[in-house]
């Protein structure tokens, strides 16, 4: 049997786009999905109206432009991946790129405000 602690403190180890990686390898591998299961409801129309809307626990942070300093983007890339020079930049330089993916509302609003100021345009989704 494999090292339960061992394999823990490697798990603690990975960044925020590894570890969704790693959640997508294992839904691939295994067939499932990591979202909480919802229960299913036999209720008429009327009911289904008066359901409260669920508020959105998570959101990615896509960088639709690098804006005109692509360099502090890039710095701020850096700090909130961990990522490389080169992974950064080629992610400045991609339009669309999720740069944070299934983050709390506070992070990711975190994220989109450091990246505006350094001049990207960013959309939480």
């Amino acid at each position: 049997m494999a090292d339960l602690e061992k394999l823990m403190a490697e798990l603690s180890e990975l960044t925020v786009l590894e570890a969704a990686e790693l959640v997508k390898m294992l839904e691939e591998k295994w067939g499932v999905s990591a979202a909480a299961p919802v229960a299913a409801m036999a209720a008429g129309p009327a009911a289904a109206a008066e359901e409260e809307v669920e508020e959105k626990t998570e959101f990615d942070v896509v960088i639709k432009d690098a804006g005109p300093k692509k360099i502090e983007t890039i710095k701020v890339i850096r700090q909130l991946t961990n990522l490389g020079l080169v992974d950064a930049k080629n992610m400045a330089e991609t339009p669309d790129t999720k740069v944070l993916e299934a983050v709390g509302k506070d992070i990711a609003t975190d994220a989109k405000e450091k990246l505006e100021a350094a001049g990207a345009t960013v959309e939480l989704q």
